[in-house]
Protein backbone atom coordinates (compact mmCIF):
# COMPACT_ATOMS: atom_id res chain seq x y z
CA UNK A 1 0.00 0.00 0.00
CA UNK A 2 1.20 3.50 -0.73
CA UNK A 3 1.88 6.14 1.90
CA UNK A 4 0.88 9.78 1.67
CA UNK A 5 3.52 12.44 1.27
CA UNK A 6 1.98 14.05 4.38
CA UNK A 7 3.08 11.02 6.42
CA UNK A 8 6.76 11.69 5.71
CA UNK A 9 7.47 13.24 9.09
CA UNK A 10 10.77 13.01 10.93
CA UNK A 11 11.22 10.82 14.00
CA UNK A 12 11.21 12.41 17.44
CA UNK A 13 14.88 11.82 18.30
CA UNK A 14 14.38 12.11 22.06
CA UNK A 15 12.19 9.00 21.86
CA UNK A 16 15.10 7.16 20.25
CA UNK A 17 17.33 8.36 23.10
CA UNK A 18 14.78 7.10 25.61
CA UNK A 19 14.76 3.70 23.91
CA UNK A 20 18.56 3.50 23.97
CA UNK A 21 18.49 4.41 27.67
CA UNK A 22 15.85 1.75 28.32
CA UNK A 23 18.00 -0.89 26.65
CA UNK A 24 20.99 0.15 28.76
CA UNK A 25 18.89 -0.16 31.90
CA UNK A 26 17.60 -3.53 30.74
CA UNK A 27 21.22 -4.62 30.49
CA UNK A 28 21.70 -3.66 34.15
CA UNK A 29 23.13 -0.15 33.92
CA UNK A 30 21.96 2.78 36.08
CA UNK A 31 21.09 5.63 33.73
CA UNK A 32 20.51 9.23 34.78
CA UNK A 33 17.69 10.66 32.69
CA UNK A 34 18.27 14.22 31.55
CA UNK A 35 16.55 13.63 28.21
CA UNK A 36 12.94 13.34 29.30
CA UNK A 37 10.71 16.43 29.25
CA UNK A 38 8.37 15.30 31.96
CA UNK A 39 8.14 15.71 35.74
CA UNK A 40 9.48 12.87 37.86
CA UNK A 41 6.47 13.32 40.14
CA UNK A 42 3.00 11.91 39.49
CA UNK A 43 -0.42 13.52 39.47
CA UNK A 44 -1.31 15.40 42.67
CA UNK A 45 -2.75 13.27 45.46
CA UNK A 46 -6.03 15.19 45.50
CA UNK A 47 -6.56 14.36 41.82
CA UNK A 48 -5.96 10.65 42.43
CA UNK A 49 -8.34 10.57 45.39
CA UNK A 50 -11.10 12.38 43.51
CA UNK A 51 -10.77 10.10 40.51
CA UNK A 52 -10.84 7.02 42.74
CA UNK A 53 -14.19 8.14 44.13
CA UNK A 54 -15.49 8.89 40.65
CA UNK A 55 -14.54 5.45 39.36
CA UNK A 56 -16.74 3.86 42.00
CA UNK A 57 -19.75 6.04 41.33
CA UNK A 58 -19.62 7.14 37.68
CA UNK A 59 -19.53 5.27 34.38
CA UNK A 60 -17.21 7.96 32.97
CA UNK A 61 -18.55 7.90 29.44
CA UNK A 62 -18.33 10.58 26.78
CA UNK A 63 -18.38 14.20 27.83
CA UNK A 64 -19.41 17.05 25.55
CA UNK A 65 -16.70 17.90 23.02
CA UNK A 66 -15.78 21.19 24.69
CA UNK A 67 -15.11 19.47 28.01
CA UNK A 68 -16.78 19.24 31.42
CA UNK A 69 -18.46 22.61 32.09
CA UNK A 70 -17.15 22.72 35.66
CA UNK A 71 -13.59 22.13 34.42
CA UNK A 72 -13.89 24.92 31.85
CA UNK A 73 -15.14 27.28 34.56
CA UNK A 74 -12.31 26.32 36.89
CA UNK A 75 -9.68 26.84 34.17
CA UNK A 76 -11.15 30.28 33.47
CA UNK A 77 -10.82 31.06 37.17
CA UNK A 78 -7.14 30.11 37.01
CA UNK A 79 -6.55 33.01 34.62
CA UNK A 80 -8.01 35.37 37.17
CA UNK A 81 -5.87 33.90 39.96
CA UNK A 82 -2.60 33.79 37.99
CA UNK A 83 -2.85 36.76 35.63
CA UNK A 84 -5.79 38.91 36.76
CA UNK A 85 -7.52 38.13 33.46
CA UNK A 86 -11.33 37.98 33.47
CA UNK A 87 -11.91 35.05 31.09
CA UNK A 88 -15.27 33.87 29.81
CA UNK A 89 -15.29 30.07 30.43
CA UNK A 90 -17.19 29.62 27.16
CA UNK A 91 -13.88 30.34 25.41
CA UNK A 92 -12.13 27.43 27.12
CA UNK A 93 -11.95 24.11 25.26
CA UNK A 94 -10.63 20.98 26.99
CA UNK A 95 -8.40 18.90 24.71
CA UNK A 96 -6.61 15.51 24.63
CA UNK A 97 -3.33 17.03 25.79
CA UNK A 98 -1.69 20.03 24.20
CA UNK A 99 -1.05 17.84 21.13
CA UNK A 100 -4.80 17.70 20.56
CA UNK A 101 -4.91 21.47 20.89
CA UNK A 102 -2.19 21.85 18.24
CA UNK A 103 -4.20 19.71 15.82
CA UNK A 104 -7.37 21.66 16.50
CA UNK A 105 -5.62 25.02 16.18
CA UNK A 106 -3.84 24.23 12.94
CA UNK A 107 -6.98 22.72 11.42
CA UNK A 108 -9.22 25.61 12.48
CA UNK A 109 -6.89 28.41 11.40
CA UNK A 110 -5.04 27.28 8.28
CA UNK A 111 -5.64 25.92 4.79
CA UNK A 112 -3.46 23.39 2.98
CA UNK A 113 -0.17 24.94 1.95
CA UNK A 114 -0.35 27.85 4.39
CA UNK A 115 2.96 28.95 5.86
CA UNK A 116 3.20 28.92 9.66
CA UNK A 117 6.18 30.42 11.47
CA UNK A 118 7.80 28.56 14.37
CA UNK A 119 10.90 29.53 16.30
CA UNK A 120 14.03 27.45 15.93
CA UNK A 121 15.09 25.97 18.23
CA UNK A 122 11.58 24.86 19.12
CA UNK A 123 9.39 21.89 19.97
CA UNK A 124 9.84 19.49 17.02
CA UNK A 125 6.27 18.23 16.88
CA UNK A 126 5.06 21.67 15.77
CA UNK A 127 6.95 21.12 12.54
CA UNK A 128 5.85 17.52 12.07
CA UNK A 129 2.16 18.12 12.84
CA UNK A 130 2.11 21.03 10.39
CA UNK A 131 3.67 18.80 7.72
CA UNK A 132 1.19 16.01 8.38
CA UNK A 133 -1.68 18.45 7.91
CA UNK A 134 -0.35 19.60 4.55
CA UNK A 135 0.87 22.94 5.94
CA UNK A 136 4.30 24.51 5.51
CA UNK A 137 6.35 25.03 8.67
CA UNK A 138 8.68 28.02 8.41
CA UNK A 139 11.62 27.80 10.79
CA UNK A 140 12.58 31.20 12.17
CA UNK A 141 16.25 31.06 13.09
CA UNK A 142 16.28 32.88 16.41
CA UNK A 143 19.31 34.68 17.82
CA UNK A 144 21.01 34.44 21.24
CA UNK A 145 20.73 38.21 21.63
CA UNK A 146 16.93 37.78 21.40
CA UNK A 147 16.94 35.00 23.99
CA UNK A 148 16.41 32.48 21.17
CA UNK A 149 12.87 33.83 20.67
CA UNK A 150 11.36 35.27 17.44
CA UNK A 151 11.21 39.05 17.07
CA UNK A 152 9.02 41.26 14.90
CA UNK A 153 11.65 41.73 12.18
CA UNK A 154 11.72 37.95 11.61
CA UNK A 155 8.18 38.05 10.21
CA UNK A 156 8.87 40.50 7.38
CA UNK A 157 8.59 39.02 3.90
CA UNK A 158 7.75 35.54 5.18
CA UNK A 159 4.15 35.47 3.87
CA UNK A 160 2.98 33.80 7.07
CA UNK A 161 -0.60 32.73 7.72
CA UNK A 162 0.28 32.11 11.35
CA UNK A 163 2.93 32.40 14.03
CA UNK A 164 3.37 30.07 16.98
CA UNK A 165 5.48 31.09 19.96
CA UNK A 166 6.26 29.33 23.24
CA UNK A 167 7.13 31.05 26.51
CA UNK A 168 8.67 29.46 28.51
CA UNK A 169 10.09 27.67 25.49
CA UNK A 170 11.17 24.11 24.88
CA UNK A 171 14.13 23.46 24.61
CA UNK A 172 15.59 26.75 25.86
CA UNK A 173 13.44 27.67 28.85
CA UNK A 174 13.56 31.33 27.77
CA UNK A 175 10.54 33.62 28.19
CA UNK A 176 9.00 36.66 26.54
CA UNK A 177 8.14 39.61 28.77
CA UNK A 178 5.07 41.86 28.24
CA UNK A 179 6.85 44.15 25.81
CA UNK A 180 8.41 41.40 23.69
CA UNK A 181 5.21 39.36 23.53
CA UNK A 182 3.11 42.42 22.74
CA UNK A 183 5.45 43.44 19.93
CA UNK A 184 5.21 39.97 18.39
CA UNK A 185 1.42 39.95 18.62
CA UNK A 186 1.27 43.37 16.92
CA UNK A 187 3.71 42.26 14.21
CA UNK A 188 1.69 39.12 13.48
CA UNK A 189 -1.48 41.17 13.22
CA UNK A 190 0.22 43.60 10.82
CA UNK A 191 1.27 40.66 8.63
CA UNK A 192 -2.24 39.17 8.68
CA UNK A 193 -0.97 36.12 10.59
CA UNK A 194 -2.94 34.29 13.28
CA UNK A 195 -1.16 34.17 16.64
CA UNK A 196 -0.84 30.97 18.69
CA UNK A 197 0.73 31.04 22.14
CA UNK A 198 2.00 27.76 23.59
CA UNK A 199 1.93 28.23 27.36
CA UNK A 200 2.26 24.64 28.59
CA UNK A 201 5.21 25.49 30.87
CA UNK A 202 3.41 28.29 32.68
CA UNK A 203 3.70 27.85 36.43
CA UNK A 204 7.27 26.62 36.00
CA UNK A 205 9.02 29.98 36.38
CA UNK A 206 11.86 31.01 38.66
CA UNK A 207 12.60 34.73 38.62
CA UNK A 208 9.61 36.33 36.89
CA UNK A 209 6.01 35.31 36.17
CA UNK A 210 5.30 34.14 32.63
CA UNK A 211 3.00 36.39 30.59
CA UNK A 212 -0.08 34.96 28.93
CA UNK A 213 -1.10 36.31 25.54
CA UNK A 214 -4.57 36.83 27.05
CA UNK A 215 -3.16 39.75 29.06
CA UNK A 216 -2.54 41.50 25.75
CA UNK A 217 -5.20 40.36 23.29
CA UNK A 218 -8.36 38.31 22.84
CA UNK A 219 -7.45 37.65 19.20
CA UNK A 220 -5.15 34.70 19.77
CA UNK A 221 -5.23 30.97 20.39
CA UNK A 222 -3.69 30.08 23.76
CA UNK A 223 -2.69 26.48 24.49
CA UNK A 224 -1.91 24.94 27.86
CA UNK A 225 -1.78 21.52 29.46
CA UNK A 226 -1.93 19.64 32.73
CA UNK A 227 1.24 17.75 31.76
CA UNK A 228 3.99 19.97 33.12
CA UNK A 229 3.12 22.14 36.14
CA UNK A 230 0.42 19.69 37.25
CA UNK A 231 2.61 16.59 36.62
CA UNK A 232 0.00 14.78 34.50
CA UNK A 233 1.85 13.91 31.28
CA UNK A 234 0.30 10.47 30.71
CA UNK A 235 -3.23 11.61 31.45
CA UNK A 236 -3.44 13.40 28.10
CA UNK A 237 -5.54 16.39 29.07
CA UNK A 238 -4.96 20.02 28.16
CA UNK A 239 -6.91 23.06 27.09
CA UNK A 240 -7.05 25.93 24.66
CA UNK A 241 -8.59 29.40 24.81
CA UNK A 242 -9.91 30.85 21.56
CA UNK A 243 -11.79 34.00 20.51
CA UNK A 244 -15.52 33.73 21.15
CA UNK A 245 -16.38 33.57 17.44
CA UNK A 246 -14.02 30.58 17.01
CA UNK A 247 -15.52 28.35 19.71
CA UNK A 248 -18.12 26.71 17.50
CA UNK A 249 -15.57 26.21 14.72
CA UNK A 250 -13.21 24.34 17.03
CA UNK A 251 -16.08 22.47 18.67
CA UNK A 252 -17.19 20.99 15.35
CA UNK A 253 -13.67 19.83 14.57
CA UNK A 254 -13.20 18.39 18.08
CA UNK A 255 -16.48 16.48 17.85
CA UNK A 256 -15.26 14.70 14.75
CA UNK A 257 -11.56 14.31 15.56
CA UNK A 258 -11.68 13.32 19.21
CA UNK A 259 -15.32 13.23 20.47
CA UNK A 260 -13.90 14.48 23.77
CA UNK A 261 -10.86 14.44 26.01
CA UNK A 262 -10.73 11.39 28.34
CA UNK A 263 -13.46 11.76 30.96
CA UNK A 264 -11.35 10.26 33.76
CA UNK A 265 -8.52 12.67 33.01
CA UNK A 266 -10.90 15.62 33.07
CA UNK A 267 -12.15 14.59 36.52
CA UNK A 268 -8.59 14.34 37.79
CA UNK A 269 -7.64 17.65 36.17
CA UNK A 270 -10.48 19.48 37.87
CA UNK A 271 -9.25 18.27 41.26
CA UNK A 272 -5.61 19.02 40.36
CA UNK A 273 -6.44 22.69 39.97
CA UNK A 274 -7.06 22.80 43.73
CA UNK A 275 -3.73 21.13 44.53
CA UNK A 276 -1.48 24.07 43.78
CA UNK A 277 0.38 23.85 47.12
CA UNK A 278 1.61 20.38 46.18
CA UNK A 279 2.68 21.64 42.77
CA UNK A 280 4.59 24.52 44.38
CA UNK A 281 6.56 21.94 46.38
CA UNK A 282 7.55 20.29 43.09
CA UNK A 283 8.53 23.69 41.72
CA UNK A 284 10.90 24.18 44.65
CA UNK A 285 12.68 20.96 43.62
CA UNK A 286 13.01 22.19 40.03
CA UNK A 287 14.36 25.52 41.29
CA UNK A 288 17.05 23.71 43.27
CA UNK A 289 17.85 21.48 40.30
CA UNK A 290 18.07 24.51 38.02
CA UNK A 291 20.62 26.13 40.29
CA UNK A 292 22.65 22.91 40.37
CA UNK A 293 22.60 22.86 36.56
CA UNK A 294 23.64 26.49 36.25
CA UNK A 295 26.60 25.78 38.51
CA UNK A 296 27.46 22.23 37.43
CA UNK A 297 27.20 22.31 33.65
CA UNK A 298 29.82 25.06 33.18
CA UNK A 299 32.16 23.20 35.54
CA UNK A 300 31.75 20.12 33.34
CA UNK A 301 32.60 22.13 30.23
CA UNK A 302 29.16 23.14 28.97
CA UNK A 303 29.61 26.90 29.23
CA UNK A 304 27.39 28.34 26.47
CA UNK A 305 23.85 28.01 27.76
CA UNK A 306 20.60 29.86 27.11
CA UNK A 307 19.06 31.67 30.13
CA UNK A 308 16.56 29.12 31.55
CA UNK A 309 13.83 31.46 32.79
CA UNK A 310 11.22 28.70 33.04
CA UNK A 311 10.31 25.09 32.20
CA UNK A 312 12.93 22.54 33.30
CA UNK A 313 15.54 22.57 30.55
CA UNK A 314 19.00 23.93 29.87
CA UNK A 315 19.91 24.32 26.19
CA UNK A 316 23.64 24.33 25.53
CA UNK A 317 25.71 25.33 22.53
CA UNK A 318 28.36 22.59 22.28
CA UNK A 319 29.94 23.72 19.02
CA UNK A 320 33.30 23.92 20.80
CA UNK A 321 32.96 20.24 21.71
CA UNK A 322 31.32 18.58 18.68
CA UNK A 323 29.67 19.08 15.32
CA UNK A 324 27.58 15.90 15.75
CA UNK A 325 25.28 16.26 18.75
CA UNK A 326 23.58 12.92 18.11
CA UNK A 327 26.87 11.02 18.25
CA UNK A 328 27.99 13.09 21.24
CA UNK A 329 24.75 12.33 23.12
CA UNK A 330 25.22 8.62 22.36
CA UNK A 331 28.74 8.83 23.79
CA UNK A 332 27.47 10.52 26.98
CA UNK A 333 24.97 7.70 27.39
CA UNK A 334 27.57 5.00 26.72
CA UNK A 335 30.48 6.39 28.73
CA UNK A 336 28.83 8.50 31.45
CA UNK A 337 25.46 6.78 31.79
CA UNK A 338 23.65 10.10 31.27
CA UNK A 339 20.88 10.42 28.69
CA UNK A 340 20.57 13.87 27.05
CA UNK A 341 18.76 15.07 23.92
CA UNK A 342 20.59 16.13 20.73
CA UNK A 343 19.57 19.54 19.46
CA UNK A 344 18.66 18.15 16.03
CA UNK A 345 15.15 17.55 17.36
CA UNK A 346 14.70 21.26 17.93
CA UNK A 347 16.72 22.92 15.20
CA UNK A 348 17.49 21.01 11.97
CA UNK A 349 19.94 23.72 10.86
CA UNK A 350 22.00 24.36 14.01
CA UNK A 351 21.03 21.41 16.20
CA UNK A 352 24.12 19.36 15.38
CA UNK A 353 25.96 21.71 17.75
CA UNK A 354 23.49 21.81 20.66
CA UNK A 355 22.22 19.60 23.48
CA UNK A 356 19.20 19.83 25.79
CA UNK A 357 19.52 18.86 29.46
CA UNK A 358 16.35 18.31 31.47
CA UNK A 359 16.34 18.85 35.23
CA UNK A 360 12.85 17.50 35.89
CA UNK A 361 14.09 14.45 37.81
CA UNK A 362 14.94 14.20 41.51
CA UNK A 363 17.67 16.39 42.96
CA UNK A 364 19.72 13.29 43.78
CA UNK A 365 19.59 12.27 40.12
CA UNK A 366 20.65 15.73 38.95
CA UNK A 367 23.59 15.77 41.38
CA UNK A 368 24.69 12.32 40.26
CA UNK A 369 24.27 13.18 36.59
CA UNK A 370 26.33 16.34 36.87
CA UNK A 371 29.07 14.44 38.69
CA UNK A 372 29.15 11.82 35.95
CA UNK A 373 29.25 14.46 33.22
CA UNK A 374 32.13 16.28 34.92
CA UNK A 375 34.08 13.04 35.33
CA UNK A 376 33.59 12.00 31.72
CA UNK A 377 34.36 15.43 30.27
CA UNK A 378 37.55 15.63 32.35
CA UNK A 379 38.63 12.22 31.02
CA UNK A 380 38.39 13.51 27.44
CA UNK A 381 41.41 15.72 28.08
Amino acid sequence: MRNSTRSEVDPFIVMDVMEAARKAEEAGRHIIHMEVGQPSTGAPSGALKTLGNALENNALGYTVALGLPELRKRIARLYGDWYNVDLNPERVIVTPGSSGAFLLSFTALFDSGDRVGIGAPGYPSYRQILKALGLTPVDIQTAPENRLQPVAADLKGQDLAGLMVASPANPTGTMLDHAALGTLIDAARAEGASFISDEIYHGLEYEAKAVTALELTDEAYVINSFSKFFSMTGWRVGWMVVPEDHVRVVERIAQNMFICAPHASQVAALAALDCEDEMRENLAVYAKNRQLMLEGLPKAGFTKIAPPDGAFYVYADVSDLTDDSRSFAAKLLEKAGVAVTPGLDFDPVRGAATLRFSYARSTADIEEGLARLALYMASRG
